[in-house]
């Protein structure tokens, strides 16, 4: 009898112990595989710590669950220093993907061979998309918008020879009137060529406008491939002033992305891309944590 109860004492110690690994590793295989959610980042969000140290921080975003990238630093053929062909086996070496990139055509415009240079190297580099990121103070005018968007147009067809969607990033000052006119709708939709220029339509910026994304959508169905997700802590829209004090991360705000996320396929939304244009206030990688949990437990289910 003794010995019985010795060995059921045995058998069902071991019984619990196999119990509770199969419980850990259940655990385990259900974890959520963030990067199967395609959540992208566009890298001004942690431009200082690119700037510091370009591998480390990359290697943080993977680890994070990031799968899609939007670059920030191009300057004369070079992403952050490195060649393109360099820099895209390092992303993808990271079980990463080049999506898009920031790059600017200023006022002043750009010459046919600067414009090829551009289009090369992002080719190069295997974006599908390149975006005009921002206009300058001095040069949000009727006369100049017209201008610029004119010298878009001829560089939006030089990258579809090369195989790429050029783009447009808003701010929310392209919503305040100029000289009777509202610039993104009298202007920047209707003159812009919507086979060459598709719109990245930022929805801090626009909500912070008076926009609704949802009814941008409705009106200019298709327009709109990619999307910057952040969020707003204060709802004292609309202002036209380019102030981002309460930018916080991607749920944390006012902002309802289920519904605008729900009416993607109407705005021909491919891609979607974090972005803290405040750097989480000096905590980059907890508010991107903040925003990629809030995102693929919560928002994208």
């Amino acid at each position: 009898m003794k010995s019985n109860r010795r060995d059921f004492i045995k058998v069902s110690s071991v019984s619990a112990l196999g119990i509770l690994l199969m419980g850990s590793q259940a655990c385990k295989n259900t974890a959520i595989d963030r990067k199967s959610f395609g959540v992208g980042l566009q890298l001004y969000s942690i431009r200082d710590a690119m700037n510091a140290d370009v591998l480390g921080t990359l290697k943080k975003l993977s680890d994070l669950g990031f799968k899609n990238l939007e670059l920030a630093n191009y300057s004369k053929g070079m992403f952050y220093g490195y060649a393109p062909a360099e820099f895209k086996k390092i992303v993808k070496d990271l079980g990463m993907d080049i999506i898009s990139s920031h790059a600017s055509v200023e006022a002043k415009g750009i010459t046919i061979e600067n414009a090829q240079l551009m289009a090369d190297a992002h080719a190069e580099v295997g974006v599908q998309y390149c975006v005009q990121p921002w206009v300058n103070d001095q040069d949000r005018n009727i006369e100049t918008y017209k201008r610029m968007i004119a010298d878009w147009n001829k560089v939006g067809e030089i990258m579809k020879n090369v195989g790429i969607q050029f783009g447009y990033h808003n701010h929310n000052f392209e919503f305040a009137e100029v000289d009777g006119l509202i610039p993104y709708y009298d202007l920047f939709m209707p003159e812009m060529d919507a086979d060459l220029i598709t719109m990245e339509l930022d929805l801090f910026w626009a909500t912070k406008a008076g926009q609704d994304p949802v009814e941008m959508f409705n009106k200019y169905p298709g327009r709109f491939q990619l999307l910057h997700l952040k969020d707003m802590s204060l709802d004292n829209s609309p202002y036209f002033d380019v102030i981002k004090d309460d930018i916080t991360s991607v749920g944390a705000g006012l902002i309802d992305f289920k519904r605008i996320l729900e009416a993607k396929s109407i705005a021909g939304t491919k891609y979607t891309f974090v972005e803290d244009d405040n750097q989480g206030n000096g905590k980059p990688f907890e508010a991107l944590e903040t925003s990629i949990s809030n995102l693929t437990s919560k928002i994208l289910l």
